[in-house]
């Protein structure tokens, strides 16, 4: 797991209320590099936050530490 792979996963299991249930996987697309979180169904609100705010700066944390663009999707651990 890469560096900015770890401190999302680290950030984002400070947020949860079960940390077990999260997991970082990181993924090359055409599109780039993604980051994918995966939380459970009950911590899916608290990660996206308030209109969007938790994500939007879990997303700038992480692309302040990488070098090339890095998407994140976050998703609750029953979808796909």
């Amino acid at each position: 797991m890469s560096a900015r792979a770890e401190a999302l996963d680290h950030l984002v299991r400070g947020i949860v209320d079960d940390p077990d249930a999260v997991r970082v996987t990181e993924k090359s697309t055409r599109r780039g590099p993604l980051l994918e979180v995966r939380v459970g169904a009950a911590d899916l609100g608290r990660v996206i936050g308030r209109s969007g705010r938790t994500a939007r700066a879990l997303r700038t944390v992480t692309a302040a530490l990488s070098e090339d663009d890095v998407r994140v999707d976050i998703v609750d651990v029953d979808r796909r």
